[in-house]
């Protein structure tokens, strides 16, 4: 492997002295870096579109979105995978983060786990991907054995694959039906993609689950209406969600909200169309859980 074609393993020419600047001047020139990853992430925006239909089209059918990844890349999609039951009330097995090693390598690195493409196929083995699921594989450098490894293996079952890397033209690019390469450039630390490309990684997994659960009428607005009531926190969030939505006062939201189980989209279903809950639960299943869609057919 040559390692000086690897975009993420180049010298950043900016920062080459940074150990002789003074703590003021280390955080202006860093974040003056980090400035770059927004611009390198909107540049695949046409890419991250095409990437959240097809997550979207595979979760509609029962499918699950299934991350793969080692390191930092691996950590930031099992965040990504464990926000989703607590924001949008998916299943735990619908959201799926796979890290090379497993559970152990969230807080302890691994070693060599990375590099074995085998364990990328088999981690997926072990939980029955099939060709109703889509794997998003991230890798930074676009070479990781592990993660080259669970693309092949989703391709061999008829999966569709998507590959969120910051080398455009690596290997995994031309793997996956969809590449997501933003490319902000060596870091300021030169190989150390926890920094700029792990943010640009963020960035994109961010776009993809929240789009995708926007797609599924998990959003009412730009209200995260299928929130679980699961503390205190949340309770007063349901609370607040559905007197925004309905437009009627707190008190009224939950008198709603106590009728269907502190559950806000019946809620809001309930009060805009004046129903019951199980009313509302029936029309929220007929328009795909899309409270606009049901409030619209139902005003029609």
């Amino acid at each position: 492997m040559n390692w000086n074609t690897i975009q993420t393993e180049a010298i950043n020419p900016a920062t080459v002295h940074i150990d002789t600047l003074s703590t003021i001047d280390m955080v202006t020139l860093i974040n003056a870096e980090d400035k770059k990853v927004a611009d390198a992430v909107e540049a695949e925006l046409p890419h991250i579109a095409q990437a959240v239909d097809i997550i979207a089209a595979q979760m509609k059918k029962g499918g699950r979105l299934v991350y793969s990844g080692c390191g930092t890349s691996g950590r930031l999609g099992v965040l990504d995978a464990v926000e989703c039951p607590p924001t949008y009330s998916t299943e735990p097995e619908q959201v799926v983060g796979l890290i090379a090693g497993g559970e152990e390598a969230m807080f302890l690195a691994v070693e060599g786990a990375e590099d074995s493409a085998g364990l990328g196929a088999e981690d997926l083995k072990k939980i029955g991907f099939g060709p109703d699921d889509v794997l998003v594989g991230i890798a930074a450098s676009g070479r990781t054995p592990y993660v080259l490894g669970a693309v092949q293996y989703a391709r061999e079952v008829g999966a569709p694959t998507v590959s969120v890397s910051c080398c455009p033209g690596s290997e995994i690019t031309k793997l996956t039906d969809v590449s997501i390469a933003p490319t902000p450039g060596p870091e300021v630390i030169t190989g150390s993609t926890r920094m700029k490309s792990g943010t640009a990684q963020k960035m994109v997994l961010n776009m993809l689950s929240t789009c995708s659960m926007i797609k599924l009428g998990k959003v009412y607005g730009n209200l995260m209406v299928d929130v679980k009531a699961t503390n205190e926190k949340l309770i007063h969030r349901c609370e607040r969600i559905v007197s925004i939505a309905a437009d009627v006062t707190e008190e009224e939201a939950i008198s709603y909200l106590e009728k269907c189980d502190y559950r806000p989209k019946i809620a809001i279903v309930m009060i805009k169309c004046g129903v019951d809950a199980e009313t509302a639960k029936k029309l929220l299943k007929e328009f795909d859980g899309r409270i606009a869609d049901v409030v619209a057919g139902f005003e029609a």
